[in-house]
């Protein structure tokens, strides 16, 4: 049976003091389904929310409710309730007329209230707590008050904005559970925003990955776990290992030195990807019986299973398994073929491709001066003359962020790191293009920091229309 759209999103796009936060956002979100906003910091999931809830108005684009456009619907005309972080909860209001309080707005009679409300204690198993005041309730209990409140007046969706962030641990664990038992009794509409991934993975029947104000990737929870759509869904989403690969044809891939089977095809030959390998998924073998093998260089018991770390060529690999061999041992792993999964890679290109203008140079000098997105940038060991167009190709590890805070481009915004086994792979995106650097380094994602180029590195030559004479660097 086809689900009906309840809100669909259509080109929504939001900026905050010129800054994107919301890129064309296009989104349905399905009746009485449990969705779930996931991503990290900044990404732009709780501006999708308020947007959903009317709080906020988009730049451009469309919300439509049943079909109908709503743009401009102010939040108490839409059927809409929120639940939000801090529970917003009346200190000197007892738990029943905390959740009364949005019927008596309408004047509702007092039994068809003092029925709605005895009915939704007892779904979020207050039953027997009416009389009791809010600030003597624990932090859980705190939270199904708030969810009671916002589902008592009957919403068609339910906002819920990191309504789990207070809680400790094994109460935010046992709340994940209760949350998805409330959403399918009321079967209502649950749209959940959070930054933890298991509780979107517990308790969501779609996930919507966000990042830098884009939709990833949607689906179920096991498609998005399996099949993640590129590295930074893989990478966000559970642990795994994200390794540099070539798709040689069609069913196989060459990593870390060894030529694999898979199942995935129409990438090319000799195309560079991403490979994703979940540390669950490696099994360990005697070294003459893997396809590849390597030495073991950490072992934690982890409860359910050991995490350990092998070592292979540069590469550290993560393994969890039921066995664990000592450190300093030397293994072999094998991996099933439907359990590596090829993705294009994040960056387009192996290489910082960019052309930059000489502004000033002399014959009887080393170095010439060129202008890098507003930027004047000295290049050494070479003469071009005034006004000559370069071509330039950068490699990954000919950029790196300035430790003192002072870089040649400044303010460049950090999109993505992902660990690669080695190494961690940025990218990061200034006012005019974006850039892939290798760093040992972790670095914040959507932070701003500063660059500075290794032209050392660089393979420099004139662009085509530059025609003038020149000494190539």
């Amino acid at each position: 049976m086809e689900q009906k759209s309840i809100v669909s999103l259509r080109n929504i796009n939001v900026k905050f003091d010129g800054e994107v936060i919301l890129n064309n956002i296009d989104l349905d979100i399905e009746d009485k389904e449990f969705i779930t906003l996931l991503g990290p910091s900044g990404c732009g999931k709780t501006t999708t929310l308020r947007i959903i809830g009317g709080f906020l108005e988009p730049d451009s684009g469309d919300v439509c409710y049943e079909g109908k456009r709503i743009n401009g619907t102010p939040p108490n005309k839409r059927n809409v309730n929120t639940v939000f972080q801090k529970y917003a909860l009346f200190p000197h209001l007892n738990v029943f007329d905390n959740v009364a309080f949005g019927l008596k707005l309408k004047k509702l009679p007092k039994n068809e209230i003092k029925e709605k409300v005895k009915k939704m204690l007892a779904i979020v198993d207050l039953k027997g707590y009416e009389k009791r005041s809010v600030s003597k309730l624990s932090g859980g209990q705190q939270q199904r008050v708030a969810i009671a409140r916002a589902l008592v007046c009957d919403p068609d969706i339910l906002l819920l904005d990191e309504p789990l962030g207070a809680l400790d641990l094994k109460l935010r664990k046992d709340m994940q559970i209760e949350l998805k038992n409330i959403q399918k009794m009321t079967k209502k509409t649950f749209v959940y925003v959070t930054h933890d991934q298991e509780e979107a993975l517990t308790m969501s029947d779609r996930v919507v990955v966000m990042n830098n104000g884009k939709i990833e990737q949607i689906g179920s929870p096991i498609d998005i776990y399996n099949e993640p759509a590129n590295a930074f869904v893989a990478d966000f989403i559970g642990e795994a290992n994200i390794l540099d690969g070539t798709m040689l044809s069609d069913y196989r891939v060459r990593v870390l030195g060894s030529e694999l089977k898979c199942v995935d095809k129409g990438f090319g030959e000799n195309t560079p990807v991403d490979i994703v390998i979940r540390p669950e998924d490696i099994e360990i073998t005697s070294p003459e019986d893997g396809t590849i093998t390597g030495d073991v260089v950490g072992v934690v018991f982890k409860g359910v299973h050991y995490e350990m770390e092998v070592k292979t060529g540069g590469c550290l690999l993560l393994i969890h398994s039921t066995v664990s061999s000592p450190v300093g041992s030397r293994i072999g792993m094998r991996v099933d073929p439907y359990n590596i999964h090829i993705m294009n890679k994040l960056f387009p290109t192996a290489y910082n491709e960019f052309e930059a203008e000489v502004v000033s140079s002399s014959e009887d000098s080393p170095t010439v001066t060129v202008s890098i997105e507003g930027n004047e940038i000295e290049l050494e060991n070479g003469y071009y003359p005034k006004g000559t167009k370069l071509r330039i190709q950068l490699p990954p590890d000919g950029l790196h962020i300035a430790g003192d805070g002072v870089g040649q481009l400044t303010d460049v915004f950090i999109e993505s790191v992902i660990w690669k086994g080695a190494y961690n792979e940025i990218i990061l995106e200034s006012d005019e293009q974006k850039w892939l650097m290798q760093s040992a380094q972790d670095e914040q994602v959507a932070t701003y920091v500063p660059i500075c180029f290794d032209f050392s590195k660089a393979v420099i030559s004139p662009a085509e229309d530059s025609t003038e004479d020149s000494d190539e660097i």
